[in-house]
């Protein structure tokens, strides 16, 4: 028995157990992955993120900045996390996978394979990772290539002298051209035309942008935030793509054939390989045994509270759960309204 269970030991997990240390609450961090990190190890070999170090903050530490890195790369996030939750002496126990989370009489209960832990308040910080989007496509069965996510994705090497199709118009897709175009003959396509942030937009401006949408909706005023500026953050190997004529998107295919993939026209292009950067969908099936109302692909809450468990929040999935929640500092910026009201409601349901 607990007060308070978090299911997830990624950076959205880490910041709720920082503010949670300072409640003086009993909890635990259950995370289902061997080592820490959260999705940052999952990630390619380049991946970076789109804010210098100073701009990357969990709560309490700032990320240190490493000489010669504008932009800390995915290992440099992954050190942080370590670091962090040691620094802070976190409660987090691992590898333990959480199977189901259910209500009985006002008491929550979390069953996972190491058992069942009850509990008056769960925060499920599980992220998106472990459930890659591919869209169905007709044809998809027939394609004779191989086809990938950007969850199976690398390296560019493994490509070298194939002919690729990368389908996505987001930042993935964007960063994996810039890769794979250097060693193999690639085609983009795209659901709409891509819109290139300008040059010196980077995750410092996209924050404060989209803190400024959210001040704005609060006030009832209009705001195009994030999405206002484009679609596409110019990290310096998406310029360097850009600069040799490599970024070049073409219209979204309308099926896969054996050989690649075709459209309306009748057009055709052969293909050795697809890779899918289709984004992903909120990790939550450990939620299913609550029975939660379910909108827009994600369970209905007010703020991060749902509106069926009231010991329940959901943090660090996307906008629907803070504004930037999904990233490091907006993760850290939601966490501490989520455990003060976590705090809030543990200490009303004792003290009845």
């Amino acid at each position: 028995m607990t007060d308070v269970v978090v299911i997830g030991g990624g950076q959205a997990g880490l910041a709720a157990g920082y503010f949670l240390r300072r409640t003086g609450l009993e909890f635990v961090i259950l995370d289902d992955h061997t080592h820490p990190g959260g999705a940052w190890q999952h990630g390619w070999q380049s991946l970076r993120l789109f804010s210098p170090a100073g701009y990357s903050p969990l709560p309490g530490w700032p990320m240190p900045a490493q000489k010669g890195e504008s932009f800390p790369t995915a290992g440099h996030v992954m050190d942080y996390l370590t670091r962090y939750e040691h620094r802070y002496d976190l409660p987090v126990h691992r590898p333990v996978h959480v199977s189901n989370v259910y209500q009985d009489r006002g008491q929550l209960f979390v069953d996972t394979d190491t058992g069942t832990l009850e509990t008056t308040a769960v925060i499920s910080a599980t992220g998106t990772w472990q459930r890659p989007y591919v869209p169905a496509y007709p044809g998809c069965e027939d394609f004779t290539g191989r086809q990938l996510h950007t969850v199976e994705y690398d390296s560019p090497e493994e490509f070298t002298d194939q002919r690729v199709v990368i389908v996505g118009g987001g930042n993935s897709a964007a960063q994996i051209v810039s890769e794979v175009s250097t060693v193999a003959q690639t085609l983009w396509v795209t659901q709409r035309r891509p819109r290139f942030m300008p040059d010196d937009v980077d995750g410092r401006v996209l924050f404060d942008v989209a803190t400024a949408r959210e001040a704005a909706r609060r006030a009832g005023r209009d705001h195009d935030g994030v999405s206002g500026l484009g679609d596409i953050v110019m990290v310096p190997p998406v310029r360097a793509a850009r600069d040799r004529g490599d970024l070049n998107a073409s219209p979204m295919f309308e099926r896969l054939t054996s050989a690649g993939v075709s459209w309306a026209d009748g057009s055709e292009y052969s293909c050795d390989v697809i890779i899918w950067c289709t984004g992903f969908k909120p990790h939550l099936n450990h939620l299913n045994g609550l029975e939660l109302t379910w909108e827009n692909g994600h369970p209905v809450t007010v703020g991060t509270r749902s509106i069926d468990v009231p010991g329940l929040h959901l943090l660090g999935y996307g906008d629907w759960t803070g504004f930037a929640s999904a990233t490091i500092i907006g993760a850290a910026r939601t966490a501490k309204s989520v455990v003060a009201d976590v705090n809030e409601y543990v200490r009303s349901t004792q003290a009845q």
